[in-house]
């Protein structure tokens, strides 16, 4: 029986035997002997495709690691058009590359397993046969100089996700002031105009982790009004904020000089403090994490708003 080649250094191989072809790519080649004395080191198949991925199989009829002295031929898969990919493009892929015997009438296989990517988008055995077997008529390989390459490859499909948290040191805040005019004549809901708290871009489906100061600000020498809250903002929980910030019965208090010439001032402020992304599996293995997007809130002001059996205004920040 025709000796197995050796797996060299490559993990996770499996070396056998089967009767049926390769599903995917088979090419034959014709006086393989003058490969090398032409000078071609390594030749490229023409595209196949499996797994909506473009493949080529390479052949290294001298070796792919010159410290092997040329005595194993190499075969390689590779990703081809890799241009045509997108940014951070990966997935995982079993694979099989073949040896037609033609004294057994089947296949000799190598098979792995392995992640392609843009740094790494060929993968294959550097040992995939001694050369000493391959041109040895009695093994079967080569018959009047022939012999037939195959390869077969299975894509992983992934819809796994990832998360990465990104934290940052709180150096600066963001301070909006809203002034509230025709107070008494207000409707039931007040949003203002949506602003931006940042220059986080591209921050889609994520959570913001903000502190948020909302004062009143005070008309000539009355009272200031404050209050912080922490929280994480997500599409579940998209608003923060306080049901009993003050009681309308303090607010209509002209004593307290929050409502001055029927108008009223709402200060906010924000430090984001971590963001949490989703992200493909393939760019938690980069170091960049810059991607953010820019944060959009509103203020939601509700003064006939009742809690119970407590009047309260209702202030909520909507991201």
């Amino acid at each position: 029986m025709a000796p197995r080649p050796s797996a060299g250094v490559d993990n996770e191989v499996t070396v056998g035997t089967r009767d049926f072809s390769p599903a995917h790519f088979l090419f034959k080649i014709e006086s393989f002997s003058l490969l090398s004395k032409n000078g071609i080191d390594k030749y490229e198949s023409s595209e196949f495709e499996s797994g909506d991925y473009k493949w080529k199989l390479i052949i290294y009829p001298n070796g792919r690691n010159t410290e092997d002295g040329g005595n194993h031929v190499s075969a390689y898969l590779v990703v081809a058009d890799i241009n045509s990919l997108p940014n951070g493009w990966e997935f995982n892929a079993f694979f099989s590359i073949f040896l037609f015997n033609h004294e057994f009438d089947n296949f000799m296989f190598m098979k792995g397993q392995q992640r392609f990517h843009l740094i790494n988008p060929e993968w294959g055995f550097s040992n995939f046969v001694a050369k000493e077997d391959l041109m040895d008529p009695t093994n079967g390989f080569i018959v009047d100089d022939k012999c037939v390459f195959g390869a077969e490859v299975f894509v992983i499909k992934s819809k796994g996700i990832g998360e990465c948290l990104s934290l940052f040191k709180v150096t600066d805040s963001y301070t909006r002031e809203f002034k509230i005019s025709n107070y008494s004549v207000m409707e039931n809901q007040w949003f203002s105009e949506e602003f931006i708290t940042d220059s986080l871009e591209n921050m889609n489906g994520s959570f913001v982790w903000i502190r948020k100061d909302m004062v009143n600000k005070r008309a000539l020498c009355f009272d200031i009004l404050g209050c912080d809250i922490n929280g994480w903002f997500s599409p579940s929980w998209p608003s923060l904020g306080w049901s009993n910030f003050i009681s309308i019965t303090d607010i209509n208090d002209p004593k307290k000089g929050f409502v001055v010439g029927d108008s009223c001032v709402i200060e906010v402020e924000i430090s984001i403090k971590a963001v949490v992304r989703s992200l493909p599996l393939a760019s938690l293995y980069s170091m960049d994490f810059t991607s953010h997007r820019e944060i959009g809130c509103k203020w939601y002001f509700l003064p006939t708003a009742t809690l119970g059996k407590i009047s309260t205004l209702k202030l909520l920040l909507f991201g």
